[in-house]
């Protein structure tokens, strides 16, 4: 005595012999097709940043400046156990907090600062500045905004 579910689907994919089979096929197709679209879209984009994310994290060690997941800004100064350090973030006044390996975002490099410098000022001025436009007296400048004013 065959199963229920073999005869139901069995019957299902035979119940348009009359030339529409196709479309009953195609529809134990969609299903299949519709998780595979997930997981290249979702599911490996978000493997991939976490895996990238915990290389950051393992790569972390005194005195590399990093950002936390909340925004602070500092500079590894101690580890205190595997999984936490000290981050200091306040040179003048020596103030140091704890954090978990898991709150370093990221490694800030030398570049980023200068760069998240120049859109600070920037976004406060108003306007773009160029190269030999800023205003900190260099002799450079005072020869180029000459140039450029004439």
């Amino acid at each position: 005595m065959p199963s229920t579910f073999a005869t139901s689907f069995t019957g299902a994919l035979f119940a348009n012999a009359d030339g529409g089979s196709g479309s009953s096929i195609l529809s134990y197709l969609f299903l299949p097709l519709i998780l595979a679209a997930m997981y290249f879209l979702m599911i490996r984009p978000q493997r991939k940043r976490m895996r990238q994310q915990q290389d950051v994290q393992q790569s972390i060690e005194v005195g590399h400046e990093v950002v936390t997941t909340s925004g602070i800004f500092g500079t590894i100064t101690g580890e205190d156990g595997p999984n936490r350090f000290w981050l200091e973030i306040d040179d003048e006044h020596d103030v140091q907090i704890r954090v978990a390996r898991a709150a370093i975002q990221n490694v800030v490099s030398p570049d980023d600062d200068v760069e998240v410098a120049d859109r600070g000022d920037d976004a406060d001025s108003g306007t773009a500045t160029t190269a030999g436009d800023s205003d900190d007296g260099d002799a450079l400048d005072a020869v180029t905004n000459d140039d450029t004013s004439n």
